[in-house]
């Protein structure tokens, strides 16, 4: 059956009474069940196919291989069917998208999803829920609640506790420091509060304390709250890479001898580039003797909740103010499917705004459970669907266990790498990270040893043999693991880090031979 008819040109504006019944089949309906199943059908093949003969991770094309193809496009000329328009996303988008699921894709903190959460999607996208209120979505509403109090419950916050999905740990930490500020500045005397009247007059002392080596989402909050990226005070972090608590009491009496006003902590549980843990027990006590909200981010370790192996990993977690968690990152989830979650309900207060025609406050004080009075943003899809079929399928315990696998994955691989003279490894993973770079024997310059390892990761990329990523450490390149995939094998990563040695091996040769350029060494294998 072609699809000229069901996935024809949209309604043009100016003949909205004159086109056949058959254009309105491009409209999700009763009446398009039978497209949208072919359809449906023929999106899942192509994925399938795209699969099966893709052997690679990454097809390796760079930005200007493939921007020709986009400004050859005119989209104000549609195409003619479904398969036209199959075709050009296959060339377009299928033939070089990065497959996280293959076991060399090692880069950043992108998991492979569950199936039940895939399915999850093939029945929330074409209802279109949108769950800001109740009229909107119903028994939607309940499924994010209930998986709300679920993650509250596993977190240990008490019964007071509540909160939201949000698109990522960045919403998440803007959110809890948004809340924090408020929450602070309502206290000050003189002050009515930032949301009617604005920041109190001594709104430049105010400040966040987090890790140097936080995510730089704390930096972005500061910034659009008014504060400015001048706000967050970084705080040394040990020789493990966690908030040093010493330190932190140092920066204190310093903000009190300076006149500053430190309203916030924000600790990390799985920092991005070593996995590490604040002391969370350590800085929870601090927070309380001093009256500061802490907030901990644990976008990336949050998943150590499911896992009865290393869940007293996050001990201390429990007598946070508020908790961010990306269930994209170790729950395995499609992104984006993240929470805010706070300690009392009653600070959600801070993001609220009643507007008659959405969710007045006669609603809200007749208990109707519009979601969108305790979220920044309004209109919302329904990602709570996705985690709710996958626990349901598979239960928390699976999960758990995923993230376990990876962890001694980690750990194995630490080992294969210590074991060798001819790598680096900055420290011992935490959760499921490795930082390290290739030292070749000859090549003694921190500069060429840089050369070497930016070569070797992007000679990988462009061959579609491996995705790794890059960090900087002390003004230092190194490369970065990032293993969040519970099929890879420790074979894998032993094979992968052969061919990383030999792709260095052969620019430490350039360096021996006096050569400075390496452009063919990202195109051809040593």
């Amino acid at each position: 059956m072609r699809y000229d008819t069901e996935f024809a040109t949209a309604i043009p504006l100016r003949q909205p009474y004159s086109q056949p019944r058959e254009s309105l089949l491009t409209l999700f309906s009763e009446q398009s069940l039978a497209a949208y199943h072919q359809g449906m059908q023929r999106c899942v093949d192509q994925v399938r196919r795209t699969l099966d003969r893709n052997r690679r991770p990454n097809s390796g094309v760079e930005p200007g291989e493939l921007q020709p193809a986009f400004d050859a496009i005119d989209l104000d000329r549609p195409l003619e069917n479904l398969e036209s328009s199959l075709e050009e996303v296959q060339r377009l988008y299928l033939d070089h998208a990065v497959h996280f699921h293959d076991s060399r894709y090692v880069a950043h903190l992108n998991c492979p999803i569950t199936l039940p959460s895939i399915l999850a999607e093939a029945i929330a996208t074409p209802l279109n829920t949108a769950v800001e209120t109740w009229d909107q979505s119903a028994g939607a509403t309940l499924i994010e609640q209930k998986l709300i109090d679920w993650t509250t419950a596993r977190i240990g916050l008490g019964d007071a506790a509540d909160g939201v999905f949000t698109s990522g740990g960045t919403q998440s930490n803007l959110m809890a420091l948004m809340i924090a500020r408020d929450h602070a500045c309502a206290a000050m005397p003189g002050h009515a509060g930032n949301r009617h009247h604005g920041l109190p007059d001594n709104f430049r002392q105010l400040r966040i304390l987090t890790s140097d080596v936080s995510h730089f989402s704390v930096q972005k909050a500061a910034a659009l709250m008014g504060l400015g990226y001048d706000a967050v005070i970084p705080v040394p972090t040990d020789a493990e890479q966690r908030l040093d608590a010493e330190a932190l009491e140092t920066i204190l009496a310093e903000c009190d001898r300076d006149g500053r006003v430190p309203f916030a902590l924000v600790a990390t549980a799985g920092t991005t580039d070593f996995g590490s843990i604040d002391p969370l027990p350590r800085l929870a006590a601090i927070c309380q003797s001093r009256g500061l909200w802490l907030h901990v981010d644990a976008a990336y370790g949050g998943g150590l909740l499911l896992s009865r192996r290393y869940r007293h990993w996050l001990a201390g977690i429990e007598q946070a103010d508020s908790v961010g968690v990306d269930f994209h990152k170790t729950f395995f989830q499609p992104v984006s499917c993240s929470a805010c979650l706070v300690r009392d309900r009653t600070h959600l207060r801070y993001v609220t705004y009643h507007a008659d025609y959405l969710n007045p406050r006669d609603q809200a004080d007749e208990g109707t459970p519009d979601l969108v009075n305790k979220s920044l943003q309004t209109t919302r899809r329904f990602d709570a669907l996705k985690l709710w079929m996958t626990l349901r399928m598979q239960g928390a315990d699976q999960l758990g266990r995923y993230l376990e696998t990876v962890i001694d994955l980690t750990r194995e691989t630490y080992r294969t790498l210590t074991a060798r003279d001819d790598f680096e490894v900055l420290t011992a993973p935490a959760l499921s990270t490795l930082v390290f770079r290739y030292t070749p024997a000859g090549v003694e310059a921190d500069a060429d040893i840089e050369a070497v390892n930016r070569d070797i990761r992007q000679a990988l990329s462009r061959q579609g043999e491996a995705v790794i990523a890059a960090t900087r450490v002390a003004g230092r390149l190194y490369l970065k693991f990032t293993l969040l995939n519970p099929l890879t094998q420790a074979e894998d990563l032993a094979r992968l880090i052969e061919r990383i040695a030999e792709y260095g091996a052969a620019r430490a040769t350039d360096f021996a031979s006096g050569a400075s350029a390496s452009p063919a060494l990202a195109r051809q294998t040593p």
